[in-house]
């Protein structure tokens, strides 16, 4: 309870909600707003075509061009996934969160500008320089909350990432009303929003102090780690954080990271590698993804046009319902037993939603039991995967690999992520009623690999789990190394 009263009201609150609001809800709003005007979208392509060539767009065209508009933004969140490293160690934390707004400004120069000259194209690269900002502001984040949070709050802290993605989808679905900015005439403006977040980021992020353990340990700066350990903590007594701070500098001295691609050449990190490639594959391959098409999922259950939007605010409310739930309970239930009921009820309820399209002509109810399943879908996902995999990589590796599982585990993730906004459109049109079929695949999957590969981490410290893997991945400890330790390096060294 102390703990918890150190961090409402103090600076570090102000802190988690201004790098969140230009962080991971920047993703979030922008991963939903796309879906609002998707038919204005289409017409505004086909109409542009028809000026130019004096002839309309084919259909199969148009649905191409939309999905390289939505497309390009997992793919610029790949691209802002490999800047984020360079950026948070040679500009710090804050001023690499700071700088990335760049990109937010230069998206809304052109999506504003975009309909006048009746320019797609416009659109498409504004949406691949606002996933370049994602990718960076994804990173940076967690690593600045975590090394802003005191030992005692890391988890509840770092897992306010998924809360603030859920809350900035609600938003963008909010915004996206045809009462507010969903007008069809007003669709440009509605994409440009997203300068909102940014502003603020502007206004408060400069009035916060920097990351203490960047201070301290890559810039060896002590006096300003001082400063900023008193601000965040609220007191001055703050000597024995700080001596575990130089303990750690000390101990980082002569060290070096992992590199990404020797990850994969380790075999004392072959359970981890396995765990990390196939859970984050199975995050976006799941079909939560397809919010972004979530009215045409809709308009294929056969929910009525006009209620068709206040569905769709109605799956970002239960995102960020199950994402609140499932922080509180994550540390009592623990990752893998949630991981296993999430995707095992993914499954279930995918199942049902392809059988109640398969009925929805001769049952007339069947529609709104096709929209129950979307909901307990993403109620699902909320409740485990979501959260579960985004902190795989702090767990299961230990700080000399964690940066480098950090960037495999995002990198993996965006490049997934494009390929199914890239796809689903044609898995939409092609499958019709089946179209959640490949996804219920994939889910089965992510409970059979949570089941077997994935340790149990509730309640163990970061040695404990270390210990563990070393365990399981060499059976006999004559056929591996003794295990010495984690080793404990400078964590942005990439």
């Amino acid at each position: 309870m102390r703990s918890l009263q150190r961090l409402i009201g103090s600076v570090l609150l102000l802190t988690i909600c201004a790098a969140g609001i230009g962080g991971t809800f920047q993703f979030g709003y922008n991963l939903s707003i796309i879906s609002a005007p998707m038919l204005p979208i289409q017409e505004f392509i086909n109409e542009t075509w028809q000026v130019r060539t004096g002839q309309p767009l084919p259909d199969h065209l148009i649905l191409l061009v939309w999905s390289l508009i939505v497309s390009p933004y997992p793919l610029g969140g790949l691209f802002g996934a490999l800047l984020a490293g360079p950026l948070a160690i040679i500009l710090g934390r804050k001023k690499s969160l700071l700088l990335n707004n760049i990109f937010v400004v230069a998206t809304v120069t052109l999506f504003g500008f975009s309909h006048r000259p009746g320019s797609f194209e416009m659109v498409m690269l504004g949406r691949l320089l606002l996933g370049v900002s994602a990718g960076v502001s994804m990173n940076v984040q967690p690593m600045y909350l975590g090394e802003s949070a005191p030992k005692e709050l890391q988890g509840a802290v770092a897992m306010t990432s998924v809360i603030f993605t859920a809350l900035g989808i609600v938003i963008g679905q909010v915004v996206g009303l045809r009462k507010l900015l969903g007008d069809p005439q007003a669709w440009h403006l509605l994409l440009a929003s997203c300068l909102v977040p940014g502003v603020l980021q502007l206004a408060f992020l400069p009035l916060l102090p920097e990351s203490s353990r960047y201070l301290l340990i890559d810039r060896g700066d002590m006096e300003a780690c001082l400063a900023a350990l008193q601000r965040l903590r609220g007191t001055t007594e703050v000597a024995e954080e700080l001596a575990e701070l130089e303990e750690e500098r000390i101990f980082c001295q002569g060290r070096r990271a992992l590199r990404p691609w020797e990850l994969f050449q380790d075999r004392g990190l072959r359970r981890q590698v396995t765990s990390l490639m196939v859970l984050g594959s199975a995050l976006e391959l799941c079909g939560t993804n397809s919010v972004a098409y979530a009215s045409s999922v809709f308009r294929q259950a056969g929910i009525p046009e006009g209620k068709v939007q206040y569905a769709i605010v109605g799956t970002g409310s239960c995102e960020l319902l199950v994402a609140c739930v499932s922080c509180a309970v994550i540390e009592m239930v623990g990752r893998r037993k949630l991981s296993i009921a999430g995707y095992g009820l993914m499954a279930c309820c995918g199942s049902i939603f392809t059988v109640a399209l398969c009925l929805q002509s001769p049952l007339p109810w069947m529609p709104y039991l096709a929209m129950f399943c979307v909901f307990a879908f993403i109620l699902s996902f909320g409740l485990g995967p979501a959260g579960v995999t985004g902190i795989l990589a702090m767990e299961l590796f230990d700080q000399k690999a964690r940066p480098a599982a950090s960037m495999v585990c995002r990198v993996l993730m965006w490049t997934m992520l494009f390929l199914v906004r890239l796809g689903f459109p044609f898995i939409m049109e092609g499958l019709s009623h089946f179209l959640y079929v490949p996804f219920l695949g994939v889910c089965v999957c992510g409970t059979i690999c949570t089941g077997f590969f994935l340790p149990k981490t509730k309640g163990k410290t970061f040695l404990e789990i270390s210990e563990e893997l070393h365990r399981l991945n060499f059976p006999r400890q004559s056929q591996g190394p003794e295990w010495l330790g984690p080793e404990v390096i400078q964590a942005t060294e990439l």
